[in-house]
């Protein structure tokens, strides 16, 4: 990360902790937090949900319900019902076992984007039951408006309209990307289904990864991450999601063997008018009978858990894709709740609640240990520019 650890701007940081407000990259004095806030994105769980939670996750688009009944069919398929938000109350039971295991005394609280429980009501609990200095975990680990930045809108926002702005302060966990206990997952799951594929006498050049993650505009893309940094074309966000493949395959290459790989993108949703991040997954999948492929391996790199954008871009469609191109097939799993992930996340709170310096940080690629204050301009919104934001520099 081509960039100094001095201080971009000697602004206030909105409703911050007192360690937190002056805005320092990493956070190294220790802070009393007494609660954490688990925020997710939020999904239907019935048929009657579909059109109600779609309309929250476009709000201020305009975009008409028969359009949203055009992706409405993916969450109908499976009975109205995403599984993100029982994947969520089993990460919060988990998180809460994994903190009474250390003897960390803190609630969980959660609350969602877009669906019941909503951010208002989590956010609303914990000042009723005094829990005022929270720090918050965001279910995404890459740097992207609709992955951080987002959520920290959603944090102001919240205060704000709940009246706690003046009394309840909202730090953030640094993004995890690169934190072990995220990437150990997926080295798992790609060794075991390489080696699978090796057993099954599959030769080591037949076998493709692609790392999928979800698309996003290419000018979102681009403005993500700090913006006194040059990540490339595809800004924080490609960057990252590069550099945690390549940690990975070198991990496999030195366990089973060297396997090639590439980054793919999947669940775009724009017009076609408008530039997204490619390529897409299912065209790369048509592609590799031709380029000597017998065996793909498709690893949800972008997403924590088996949500919708799995379940349906994936396991329905990338599936049927390798099926009509005649070639094996296998998704590895996403993080979920795997013990590794689950304790992970528990080291990040721990590296707030001690102040951890950023030199004794885990991270496994260069551009990590990330920040635990977003930097000024950080993932921006092109379309709809900045709005006040918790946890990170204005604008």
């Amino acid at each position: 990360m081509s960039t100094t650890d001095t201080d971009i701007s000697p602004e206030t940081v909105l409703y911050a902790s007192p360690a937190a407000a002056s805005g320092p990259k990493w956070v190294e004095t220790p802070v009393a937090y007494d609660g954490i806030l688990l925020a997710g994105f939020g999904g239907p769980e019935g048929q009657d949900d579909v059109i109600p939670f779609l309309r929250n996750v476009t709000r201020g688009r305009g975009i008409p319900d028969e359009r949203l009944e055009e992706v409405a069919h993916h969450y109908r398929h499976f009975g109205g019902v995403s599984p993100i938000n029982q994947h969520n109350r089993e990460l919060k039971a988990a998180l809460e076992a994994e903190i009474a295991k250390r003897g960390l005394g803190l609630p969980v609280y959660w609350g969602n984007r877009n669906w019941s429980p909503y951010l208002e009501e989590a956010v609303t609990e914990a000042a009723a039951a005094g829990d005022t200095t929270l720090l918050a975990i965001a279910t995404s680990a890459y740097s992207s408006f609709s992955s951080c930045r987002q959520y920290r809108e959603d944090y102001a926002r919240v205060l704000e309209a709940t009246g706690l702005g003046e009394t309840v302060t909202i730090d953030k966990v640094r993004q995890f990307f690169d934190h072990p206990g995220f990437v150990t997952t997926f080295v798992r799951g790609v060794t075991d289904a390489v080696s699978a594929y090796v057993a099954e006498g599959i030769a080591p050049e037949k076998i493709r990864v692609l790392f999928s993650t979800h698309s996003i505009p290419t000018a979102d893309a681009q403005r993500s991450g700090p913006r006194d940094v040059d990540f490339g074309e595809g800004g924080a966000y490609e960057a990252q999601h590069k550099a945690v493949a390549a940690f990975v395959m070198a991990e496999v290459a030195a366990a089973v063997a060297d396997v090639e790989w590439e980054l793919v993108y999947q669940s775009r949703s724009g017009p076609p008018t408008q530039p997204w991040l490619e390529p897409d997954v299912n065209d790369v999948i048509a592609e590799l009978p031709g380029r000597g492929a017998e065996a793909v391996v498709i690893v949800p790199l972008g997403f924590v858990s088996d949500h919708m954008e799995v379940l349906w871009d994936l396991d329905t469609e990338a599936m049927e894709a390798a099926d009509e191109a005649g070639i094996r097939a296998v998704r590895t799993p996403t993080p979920g709740i795997d013990p590794a992930y689950v304790s992970g996340l528990i080291d990040l709170v721990e590296e707030r609640l001690k102040g951890t310096p950023k030199s004794e940080r885990p991270h496994l690629t260069d551009l990590g240990p990330w920040y635990d204050v977003c930097r000024p301009g950080c993932c921006e919104n092109i379309r709809a520019g900045f709005k006040p934001v918790a946890a990170g520099l204005r604008p």
